[in-house]
């Protein structure tokens, strides 16, 4: 089957087209034909090294974390998925390779399709999805009445992350472009800022937590709106003590998360603000969670118009980098959609 691999970790990184055996599941694990699977900006940090803190690759290593397939054959011991199934999933962290025409994946991560989205949309939910269950239940533990904000919230992690914490009894407030108000505001969405015409942080009223999705350029105005004693969760700074107290890392990676992470704590600490970063983990009893959501919601997830194969992989990955997507990125195998 065909695979593409990464060969070693580089800031230009290129992925390379590899012909590779197809593989046998375990008895825990399912074998899927891969439909669609999605390009994220976790593959250019996987590319470039920048995560292998947390997790380092042997090389090569076929690439690709999220994906939508059609189950093909079952270990021995799996009882809940059946060939013909349509499944989706976040791969575990160390064992990716969606970026293939065919992929083995434990039972435990794998969960069936929501009925309302066909392969290409359902590709685009695993990981977003799975990020804002675990990011509201386990890094925020928010509880109903409370209020969070998601600045840069209309884009695809706004669209999962909303009615999750609808659903857990929150307030919602987003910053984020003038076309997404109306569909986010019939998501449940209690505040919305459009970001060319309003500064959040000189309007709104003090919150309980913050969801960054922008990087440490908004980090003054997200710790203007936490009330003392509030959460900063970011999906873009980078991991500190914290995050490595959390994932029990051994004692030399938790000095070199303290030192990375210093100056974040340190800021932070001045607001009375706790910060976290989250990176994600597959889980597919959480994804099961996830798809009742998607389909009481009726969410369709946004995707980029244009379509890869998986010879263009790597023209998808820079329109991920530097192409301005106006969805999830996908690569696409063979005909059905």
């Amino acid at each position: 089957m065909q695979a593409e691999q990464l060969l070693k970790y580089d800031k230009r990184f290129r992925l390379e087209i590899k012909n590779i055996v197809r593989p046998i599941p375990a008895d825990d694990e399912v074998l899927v034909q891969v439909k669609y699977a999605a390009v994220n900006p976790l593959e250019l940090l996987i590319g470039t090294g920048s995560v292998r803190l947390i997790q380092n690759y042997r090389r090569p290593i076929t690439m690709g974390n999220e994906f939508s397939g059609r189950v093909i054959a079952v270990g021995n011991h799996v009882t809940a998925f059946h060939p013909e199934e349509a499944v989706y999933a976040r791969l575990p962290l160390d064992h990716i390779g969606a970026f293939a025409e065919y992929v083995v994946v434990n039972q435990d991560a794998l969960a069936l399709m929501p009925t309302n989205l066909d392969f290409a949309h359902a590709a685009a939910v695993p990981l977003t999805g799975l990020t804002a269950y675990q990011g509201l239940h386990e890094e925020l533990n928010a509880l109903p009445g409370q209020r969070l904000l998601i600045p840069g919230g209309s884009g695809s992690f706004g669209q999962l992350a909303i009615p999750i914490a609808k659903q857990m009894g929150l307030n919602v407030v987003v910053s984020g472009n003038a076309r997404s108000r109306e569909s986010l505001l019939e998501l449940g969405v209690d505040e919305y800022f459009d970001y060319h015409q309003v500064d959040y942080w000189k309007h709104l009223s003090p919150v309980n937590f913050v969801i960054d999705t922008l990087g440490k350029a908004e980090l003054a105005h997200e710790l203007a709106v936490i009330k003392p004693g509030g959460r900063l969760l970011s999906l873009r700074m980078g991991p500190n003590r914290q995050f490595a107290v959390d994932h029990d890392v051994p004692m030399w990676k938790k000095l070199l998360f303290t030192g990375a992470g210093w100056a974040l704590d340190r800021q932070t600490a001045k607001s009375d603000v706790d910060y976290r970063f989250i990176f994600v983990r597959s889980d597919g009893q959480q994804l099961k969670k996830i798809t009742r959501i998607v389909e009481q919601e009726n969410i369709k997830p946004a995707l980029e118009h244009q379509r890869f194969s998986l010879s263009e992989i790597n023209s998808a990955l820079d329109m991920v980098a530097v192409g301005h997507p106006k969805g999830k990125v996908l690569i696409k195998f063979g005909e059905e959609a």
